[in-house]
């Protein structure tokens, strides 16, 4: 059980939110996905928006996806705005804004969006919002869903804003990752459609990618506390449902992970420490 208030303030925060990614697409590829499952499984959740827009205010918001099991009083929220009048668990960080960004701002937190799908892209009034939480926000054509190499080159992005910050500077980095999102069908040569099994591709790709934005976190003063999972899933025609914004499981399923990613002073100082 994570508690917030001691991660807050001492941690680097790091969200990745890996758009479209089905729960069920993910199960199947844990074990071909080091960097994001190494040091464990994923976990079951339901999502509160069945599509990008909406999931991701209610994110900001402090409402990242819920255990999907009947007892609600098991879930602890890792956020909460203060003074709801709403039950919080003590391992709760309570923050006094609209929304965590801005919360995490007020901590001392730099706050960074290196956006992916089309709400991101900041060409028009709508897809200014989302990247307007924070403060600093990045999209590029490179970063979008129709190339094929988006994942490398927001993380190469990522890796350059890390090279130019201050070890010492807290930062609250968050990623919308498109690849997974449609068209991913090239990820599979000769595949005509998306499919699972094509997103799945997808998935191992962007975990690869990943794998070197880990490691750079792992070169900085501080841990990372890691959130990665899904927006929402997608229907690739079950019960004749096609795509998301719908109500069907394989939308409101989603896969959820938390982590601290440590940094390598520490892992050298413990097998300097250890006995030989």
């Amino acid at each position: 059980m994570t508690d917030m208030n001691q991660i807050v303030g001492s941690h680097d925060i790091l969200m990745v939110t890996l758009d479209t990614l089905r729960y069920d697409a993910a199960v199947l590829e844990e074990e071909n996905c080091p960097n994001l499952c190494g040091g464990g499984h994923w976990e079951k959740r339901h999502t509160p928006g069945s599509f990008t827009y909406a999931a991701h205010h209610a994110f900001f918001g402090g409402f990242l996806p819920t255990p999907a099991t009947t007892n609600k009083s098991e879930h602890i929220r890792l956020f909460h705005s203060r003074n709801t009048g709403l039950k919080t668990h003590p391992h709760t960080w309570l923050f006094d804004t609209p929304d965590i960004v801005s919360g995490l701002q007020a901590e001392g937190y730099r706050t960074i969006c290196i956006g992916g799908v089309i709400f991101f892209t900041k060409k028009v009034p709508l897809a200014k919002v989302l990247p307007g939480y924070f403060q600093e926000s990045y999209w590029r054509m490179t970063f979008g869903v129709t190339n094929p190499r988006s994942t490398e080159h927001q993380v190469n992005h990522a890796l350059k804003l890390l090279e130019r910050s201050s070890r010492e500077e807290r930062l609250f980095l968050f990623i919308n990752v498109s690849a997974i999102h449609g068209p991913n069908h090239y990820f599979v040569p000769g595949a005509k459609q998306d499919s699972v099994q094509t997103q799945r591709a997808a998935l191992r790709y962007v975990d690869g990618e990943l794998g070197r934005l880990f490691e750079a976190f792992r070169r900085r003063q501080r841990p990372t506390f890691c959130m990665a999972f899904s927006d929402h899933g997608t229907a690739y025609g079950e019960d004749g449902y096609m795509g998301h914004r719908l109500a069907h499981e394989v939308v409101w399923n989603v896969p959820y992970r938390e982590f601290i990613i440590r940094p390598e002073h520490e892992d050298r100082a413990g097998e300097e420490s250890s006995p030989s």
